[in-house]
């Protein structure tokens, strides 16, 4: 997501090097770059004229400071517009009640089921909740299905009446709730068109019955600027207090994350970044700025790490890279970890300069991975500890122990003793990291 939109931006901005000082002559082809950058990129046309208006006014007859380059003051502008167009501030999930309550709503085939389970998902894991799903989408075919496959999946009950009216379902299910400790519930509710009276007047029965805590809109952010529409036509019913973005991993040119906040005034919560039950980020607008600008977003990498590397994992780790006593049972394991972080081409793009060094459109195929695993677990316990003693008859008993070839074991044991020297010189002080 956003990479056209900030390739276009980081040239716009490249137009202004080497300038003493910023004028309206001299910005004025930048200008014009991000004007149609951001047009080009789907976001609504007056959010771009406001935008262009205001980073103009800022810029324009500002002093460069000897400390500063034009183009560090400029992209500072830019970046303090951008954070502004996407809410300033974080607005975290209502997660203090008990119970909280929660209800999804939606278009049909937003993902809202799906975003369903990962929020339950993201709150047992980071807030220590334990969650119920409650199934009210009483019109879809298969839809209770999915989303017991989904709880099933997770280890999380899901609570469902059949073809009952949904707010029957919610009035048993938070008894239920009650009864079995459940203190954080999620209502997913039918898809349907924010004009479709009959079941908006579902919504708002459970809204005025329920009071559930957040009501949580699920946008496909592919809808473009269809998806104004949408969360006003849903806000005007029901008082939203957030809006999730989906499929923001697929090829969608981001506009729309500018444009939902500054139009509709309803915080962006969460994005989708990808279709596992894990791939679900919280929305820091200033963190979101910094990626469209390719200034990396090393906070969520460190987040995203927390949550399955511990503290005293890694300590363990820096230890033995410090003592070169990193093997490939310690590789295999880091491998099995860094798969549970979700797919490895949106980490890569979260490094500073990510797009630069050409990380953007890097493509990982996981079964790479499960090769690698493959070779290392055809290996004896000692031939782990110890890859030096591999020669040619340990290399073709493990080829066909794996199924993978002599040349791909080769490789692997090469690419790990290259790894194994940059580990010791990183720990040891003698490199810097590389960003």
């Amino acid at each position: 997501m956003f990479e056209y939109m900030g390739d276009r931006l980081s040239n716009a901005i490249k137009n202004i090097k080497g300038m003493g000082r910023i004028t309206e002559e001299n910005i004025g082809d930048a200008m014009r770059e991000i004007r149609t950058a951001l047009l080009e990129a789907d976001v609504n046309y007056e959010v771009v004229k406001e935008f262009v208006r205001n980073v103009k006014e800022k810029a324009l007859g500002l002093e460069v400071e000897k400390t500063l380059k034009p183009e560090e003051l400029f992209i500072k502008l830019v970046k303090d517009e951008l954070v502004a167009l996407l809410g300033s501030d974080y607005v975290p999930l209502e997660v203090s009640k008990n119970p909280t309550i929660i209800m999804m709503v939606g278009l049909q085939g937003s993902g809202k089921t799906t975003t369903s389970g990962k929020i339950v998902n993201l709150v047992r894991k980071k807030n220590k909740k334990n969650p119920l799903l409650v199934a009210c989408d009483v019109y879809r075919p298969a839809a209770i299905d999915q989303l017991k496959e989904i709880g099933a999946s997770l280890n999380i009950p899901v609570f469902e009446k059949g073809k009952a009216k949904p707010l029957e379902i919610v009035e048993e299910a938070l008894v239920y709730a009650k009864e079995n400790h459940h203190d954080f519930i999620l209502i997913d509710t039918a898809g349907r068109l924010h004009i479709d009276e009959t079941l908006m007047d579902e919504l708002i029965e459970i809204e005025n019955n329920v009071h559930p805590h957040e009501i949580l809109l699920v946008i496909d952010a592919m809808m473009g600027q269809d998806a104004i529409n949408v969360i006003n036509g849903f806000n005007d019913a029901l008082k939203l207090t957030g809006a999730i973005l989906t499929k923001m991993d697929g090829n969608t040119k981001g506009g729309v994350a500018l444009s939902v906040r500054h139009l509709t005034h309803v915080p962006i919560k969460f994005i989708g970044d990808s279709e596992k039950l894990d791939g679900l980020s919280e929305f820091y607008p200033e963190r979101m700025a910094e990626r469209i600008l390719d200034m990396g977003d090393i906070l969520s990498i460190a987040e995203k790490v927390e949550g399955v590397i511990s503290e005293e994992d890694a300590t363990d780790l820096a230890r033995k890279m410090k003592k070169g006593d990193y093997d490939l049972d310690d590789f295999l394991n880091n491998l099995k970890q860094i798969r549970k972080l979700g797919p490895l081409e949106n980490l890569l793009k979260m490094i500073p300069g990510a797009r630069k060094m050409g990380l953007g459109n890097v493509s990982i195929d996981p079964k790479d991975m499960a090769h690698v695993e493959a070779i290392i677990l055809s290996m004896t316990p000692y031939e782990r500890k110890h890859p030096e003693v591999i020669k040619n008859t340990r290399k073709l008993r493990i080829s066909k122990g794996c199924g993978r070839s002599v040349e791909e074991i080769n490789r692997l044991l090469k690419q790990f003793e290259e790894m194994k020297k940059m580990m010791k010189q990183f720990s040891s002080g003698n490199m810097k990291m590389p960003f």
